[in-house]
């Protein structure tokens, strides 16, 4: 199962850079790297990304990724958080996501 990581410009670049990421500040002050599903990804952006442009959508396999845990958050459900660094060689795709007004644009992406 796909799983899902919005990175700002500069996050997405330093992850490119590093070849690994332990994650963005919400994620360090966490102790782990928030994903989302696809049912979840939109509601993400628009929660903790609205408005902002420049961002990357990137996927990740959730099968086989160890420390992996499915835990409950907003509004109970449960959302993947990996407690280790996130590698690069771990992408299997990114895209840009555009921004529409304040909305971003899912639509052929997932």
């Amino acid at each position: 199962m796909l799983i899902y990581k919005i990175f700002r410009a500069g996050e997405w670049a330093a992850f490119q850079q590093d070849t690994e990421t332990a994650g963005a500040p919400v994620d360090l002050a966490d102790g782990f790297i928030h994903f989302s599903t696809a049912e979840q990804v939109q509601q993400t952006a628009a929660k903790h990304f609205a408005g902002e442009d420049d961002l990357m959508l990137v996927a990740f396999e959730s099968e086989g990724m160890d420390t992996l845990k499915w835990e409950p958050s907003r509004g109970g459900a449960l959302f993947p958080h990996l407690y280790r660094r996130l590698m690069l060689s771990e992408v299997q795709w990114a895209k840009p996501l555009p921004l529409a007004g304040e909305i971003h644009e899912f639509e052929g992406l997932l």
